[in-house]
């Protein structure tokens, strides 16, 4: 944008009227020198609300308060736990509240969801996915088309970047679902690639898949808490997610799924049953015969985990008091002021191969640099700079809306043209 500039000052009157400004005061920031550190890391562990700890320390008064009676009288019962989270993950995803449901974690629920869409039968038995996935949905799809008798190297088709090239075309993807065709049984991609920060064109790719017969789901880890996302609206089949990135609940936080209306409302639509995705009215009478209740809640396995969930409810609450539209706004704004400056910078040897159009990405860049990429890497660290570093040459700066300021950008600005 040419109205940006490359100034201390011109940062910091940018600052002076964001509206979401006065929520970095929720969060706690690790230390440099006594000072708050320019913190870009929140695309691979968020930074902590200050609302955990006294959440935390209520739900262990309440243990000890009710013992076995806190699952009904507990402040937020657990018996329910789940379910203080539903509306506010549906605003952030673009869904009814059925639709969604926090449980487990990431990978596991892929596995489990994958036991639901993927069900190969005669020749339709194909999976499309990303070359360069995370390793984990890597993992999960080696090991599930192997589970169904197939070879990896035969069942899954990735779709790679051209040649001398770092994201991946959406024409090129649209068109490996159309040459797969009636041999396809699912389409699973990152709604963000971690690596590049590519935000794929979920909607168009759920209407190809379809269009061939195809289910289509997606790992929104890089996603979810970070750009637009009407998942009911696009037809997604289903998707999983993580949440301790931009969703900021901690560590190993409780992942998150949706499941379309169509198959969570469909008591027949198969899934692995366990105690807490029967149906709550029948639960507790002990009964043979799984009864699932209604929606993605159904894909419960056990009960909530509710220390693990703690944190996630203090930081959907901030979201909700923040508003997606406000948040997704002010990130197009702030990650192309990152990209303003970082072309700025002559003294170092570097690319980012982030697409440049705003609609193609999220709030990451991604830098990958030909030369002393690791030594620069090691400076921004000693600066009092926390970014992403990934073999072998990239490094990731995710200016976080929720927290980051236009001050963090300039600083990381600042440090790196003065190396």
């Amino acid at each position: 944008m040419s109205s940006f500039e490359a100034s201390l000052e011109y940062a910091q009157s940018q600052d002076q009227i964001d509206i979401l400004f006065p929520f970095r005061e929720r969060f706690l920031f690790p230390q440099h020198n006594n000072k708050d550190v320019h913190y870009f890391c929140g695309n691979s562990l968020g930074l902590q609300p200050k609302m955990v700890s006294y959440l935390m320390q209520k739900e262990l008064e309440d243990w000890g308060k009710y013992g076995v009676e806190g699952h009904f009288n507990a402040t937020y019962p657990w018996f329910s736990y789940h379910h203080f989270f539903a509306e506010r993950l549906a605003k952030i995803v673009g869904a009814s509240k059925e639709e969604v449901v926090a449980m487990n974690t990431l990978t596991v629920n892929l596995h489990l969801l994958m036991l639901s869409f993927y069900r190969p039968q005669g020749s339709r038995y194909k999976i499309i996915m990303e070359a360069g996935a995370f390793p984990s949905d890597q993992y999960a799809m080696e090991t599930q088309v192997k589970m169904h008798g197939f070879d990896p190297y035969d069942a899954i088709i990735e779709i790679t970047p051209r040649e001398g090239a770092y994201i991946i075309e959406e024409e090129d993807i649209l068109s490996a679902i159309a040459d797969a065709g009636d041999s396809l049984a699912l389409v699973i991609m990152g709604g963000v690639n971690y690596y590049t920060g590519q935000l794929f064109d979920i909607e168009r790719i759920t209407a190809a898949a379809h269009a061939v017969g195809a289910y289509a789901g997606y790992d929104l880890a890089h996603a979810i808490g970070n750009v637009p996302l009407k998942l009911h609206d696009w037809h997604v089949d289903f998707a999983c997610w993580c949440s301790y990135k931009y969703l900021n609940s901690g560590p190993g936080g409780v992942g998150g799924a949706y499941v379309h209306e169509k198959y969570g409302d469909d008591p027949y639509f198969f899934r692995l049953a366990g105690w807490w995705g029967n149906d709550e009215k029948t639960r507790f009478k002990m009964q043979k015969g799984f009864v699932p209740q209604k929606g993605a809640a159904s894909w419960q396995m056990s009960n909530a985990p509710v220390f693990n969930m703690v944190a996630h409810n203090a930081s959907l609450d901030i979201f909700d008091k923040a508003g997606m539209k406000e948040l997704q706004d002010k990130s197009k704004k702030l990650t192309a002021y990152l990209e303003f400056l970082l072309r700025q910078i002559t003294n170092l040897s570097f690319e980012i191969i982030t697409p440049a159009d705003p609609s193609r990405r999220g709030a990451q860049l991604s830098m990958l640099f030909n030369e002393r990429g690791r030594e620069v890497f090691d400076h921004l660290t000693a600066n009092g700079v926390i970014a992403d570093w990934r073999e072998p040459n990239v490094i990731r700066v995710a200016p976080v809306p929720m927290y980051n300021t236009y001050e963090d950008v300039y600083m990381l600005y600042e440090i790196l043209r003065n190396i």
